[in-house]
């Protein structure tokens, strides 16, 4: 696998409150692993909660005894939020925190995410697809044929989300899996990306053929270029290389 992580903060956001995380390389029991986090809360509390939650998360992969990928991915996510909620009750300046959470991990040919919110995981093969499902308010009236998706990028309530890491004791993951062919290439995205640069551009960016790091460059150029409302993450990889690459 290659892969490459960068964060911007964007042209209108002092802080930045998202959090990338790539793994070519073992993690625990899983080969690689890749993750977006997205926080929400006073400045320090989103930088807070998507670091931190990455954080718990690599760790405790890094100590599982779990081999199911899923069940890997789940309990990580699960203790993330257990512990965001400890962090938040300790400190007022915390209190409210939360992130989203984008996780990936690839065993052979086969890929598994996990979700939590709007963050995003795309496959661009023949043409871009979007594998998640956002957990957003826009997001629910989509599916639900209340407004089209051209209409869901201009909502003005498109930043509500519905779920995050650390709203809650009970949390509702969504898990995904796919087969993979040669010459996939994976996008996991935070939403200051995808609500800035329409699905079609940023495929056609991801097959101009330019290595990982410049194409994750020309996104985050083009997310500012188009308005770079709100903090930018990208994290790409070449599942199925033969070649090691840590961007």
């Amino acid at each position: 696998m290659r892969s490459c992580c960068v964060t911007d903060v964007g042209q209108k956001r002092t802080t930045n409150q998202d959090f990338v995380f790539a793994s070519d390389t073992p993690v625990g029991p899983l080969p690689n692993l890749l993750i977006v986090a997205d926080g929400m809360g006073g400045h320090q509390a989103g930088d807070m909660a998507s670091r931190y939650a990455a954080e718990v998360i690599v760790s405790h992969i890094k100590r599982s005894r779990e081999r199911n990928p899923i069940r890997v991915l789940r309990s990580a996510i699960e203790t993330a939020n257990e512990r965001v909620l400890e962090k938040a009750a300790e400190d007022e300046e915390l209190s409210g925190m939360g992130t989203t959470v984008v996780a990936a991990t690839v065993v052979e040919n086969y890929l598994y995410v996990a979700n939590v919110g709007d963050s995003r995981l795309y496959l661009i093969r023949d043409h871009i697809r979007q594998i998640t499902r956002d957990h957003s308010l826009v997001g629910e009236m989509v599916r639900a044929g209340e407004l089209s998706p051209e209409q869901a990028r201009n909502h003005p309530n498109k930043n509500i989300i519905t779920r995050a890491v650390g709203a809650g004791q009970k949390l509702e993951i969504d898990f995904f899996d796919e087969d993979l062919r040669k010459g996939d290439i994976l996008l996991l995205c935070s939403d200051g990306l995808s609500n800035m640069v329409e699905d079609e551009e940023i495929e056609k960016i991801i097959k101009s053929g330019r290595e990982l790091p410049k194409t994750a460059m020309d996104l985050i150029e083009r997310a500012n270029r188009n308005g770079g409302k709100d903090n930018i993450a990208v994290v790409l990889a070449q599942p199925l290389t033969g070649e090691v690459e840590q961007c």
